[in-house]
């Protein structure tokens, strides 16, 4: 892995592409799907070891969508994909993303604090059990003491937390860096989707080695909206991957209106999304927004997050400073 000393030297790109911007800056969706082409052909083109964050969501997926798209394009290899496994996903989650990484031949690295799992399978916890902090290995121990600066002896089971979400997902991922030499990120971040991620910049460098292995975040769809992100789902990614859908797009009405022969596990679409989830955590923390499938709900007027634990989202600007996504 380059030291942060010498990171810039094999990499070219332009850290301060995005900056100021927002959604709006890309009026149509054919503007944002062009920018997005860009962003992913020079990420998969400057760096040696790149990955796809992927966590089974829409943005996640849309981003594969459009690795898979420029690397078939522009003869390119498609790169690994970083599963993180914080052991508290939805059933149909796990499911959902196993039966397409196999459909679509995707190499997955899955990333797991197995200190932590381990000693849940081993203790019987369910979420929310307290473990206690002298029980973890030296490594996490020191990421709770060190670096979070956390006091209390145990911690709770929890993902949408300061200390569970810190080790159950960002050590995770960084020691995933670590250990595959990762140097570049394709992740779905997006400009309206929390405001922690507003200023981010479509190729966003992480080289403090005091707090995650160097490398950078390559970020092609920080320009689309939620709306746009469905839209793109439902024209272009769903038409391009199921053979029997409309090539003009068809844009479902209901949980099971699907064009005939279609069924929702031919589609890379969540089954969360179908049945009213807006964005998905975990299973513990977060909630459907409405019963209307997502793309049919009031973006506008409600917030995409709301399903999720508040207090992890009030912590977000937090978890982003030490490596969370």
């Amino acid at each position: 892995m380059p030291s942060e000393a010498d990171f810039p030297v094999y990499v070219d790109v332009d850290y301060t592409d995005g900056d100021g911007e927002n959604p709006a800056d890309y009026p149509s969706t054919e503007h944002k799907i062009e920018k997005a082409i860009e962003v992913t052909r020079e990420g998969l083109e400057q760096y040696d070891n790149p990955v796809v964050m992927w966590t089974g969501g829409k943005d996640s997926t849309l981003t594969l969508y459009f690795v898979k798209q420029v690397a078939d394009r522009f003869d390119l290899e498609v790169p690994p994909v970083v599963f993180i496994d914080h052991y508290q996903h939805f059933d149909e989650l796990m499911d959902f993303v196993e039966h397409w990484a196999d459909e679509w031949d995707l190499d997955v690295i899955w990333a797991r604090n197995t200190d932590v799992g381990e000693y849940v399978d081993e203790h019987g916890l369910e979420p929310g059990d307290d473990i206690p902090i002298e029980d973890l290995s030296e490594h996490n121990q020191h990421h709770v003491r060190n670096i979070l600066e956390y006091e209390e002896d145990t911690f709770p089971f929890l993902l949408d937390t300061y200390v569970g979400n810190h080790l159950l997902k960002t050590v995770a991922l960084n020691d995933a860096i670590e250990e595959y030499d990762v140097d570049g990120i394709l992740s779905g971040v997006r400009w309206d989707e929390q405001e922690a991620r507003a200023d981010e910049t479509f190729f966003s460098p992480r080289h403090d080695p005091d707090i995650y292995p160097p490398h950078d975040r390559i970020q092609p769809i920080l320009q689309f909206a939620e709306p746009d992100v469905w839209e793109t789902f439902w024209h272009f990614v769903v038409p391009d991957t199921v053979e029997e859908f409309p090539e003009e797009g068809y844009v479902p009405q209901g949980q099971d209106d699907l064009p005939e022969g279609v069924q929702k596990e031919d589609v890379p679409v969540s089954p969360k999304y179908f049945a009213g989830f807006r964005s998905l955590g975990s299973q513990v923390s977060t909630d459907k927004a409405a019963e209307e499938p997502a793309w049919l709900q009031d973006m506008a007027n409600t917030t995409e997050r709301a399903g999720r634990a508040q207090d992890k989202e009030d912590l977000m600007e937090r978890l982003r400073d030490l490596g969370y996504m």
